[in-house]
């Protein structure tokens, strides 16, 4: 999938500017770390949302998490077909599994956010920080 249209925030949100409005999601790396999707709270049509501020929360096996939203805005949809069905998260998260769409206050914050190219240096980053907290762990045994 080419995700040259997409931007990316350190928390593992993407955004894609789609005419006037600005769709936001969750990452595939974000998926992938939280398993299988049971449960998804968005916030409703009309909430003014804040750039790195919680947009609402995900639930999987392994955990409970806030959604961290990459710019500010107010939310103009709501994907109800992912609250229906979570699994669509893990399924098609560029695509099918879109969370909202927010008119932004300031199309310059997309500007700000990580490119393709830079959130996959980003991933790479955090896999082999992850990599070295386990061998710390479980290494030497000290």
């Amino acid at each position: 999938m080419d995700l040259a249209e997409y931007r990316f925030s350190e928390a593992h949100t993407w955004a894609k500017q789609e005419g006037d409005e600005v769709l936001i999601g969750l990452t595939d790396f974000a998926v992938n770390e939280l398993g299988d999707i049971i449960f998804v709270e968005l916030p409703d049509v009309g909430v003014a949302v804040t750039a790195d501020g919680a947009l609402g929360t995900v639930e999987s096996a392994k955990a409970v998490e806030d959604i961290v939203a990459p710019l500010s805005g107010e939310v103009v949809r709501v994907n109800d077909e992912v609250i229906d069905a979570p699994e669509l998260l893990n399924e098609d998260p560029y695509q099918a599994g879109w969370l909202v769409a927010v008119k932004v206050k300031d199309t310059q914050e997309l500007d700000e956010l990580l490119n393709n190219d830079q959130y996959a240096s980003l991933v790479e980053e955090t896999g082999e920080e992850d990599e070295e907290e386990e061998e710390d762990l479980f290494g030497d045994g000290e």
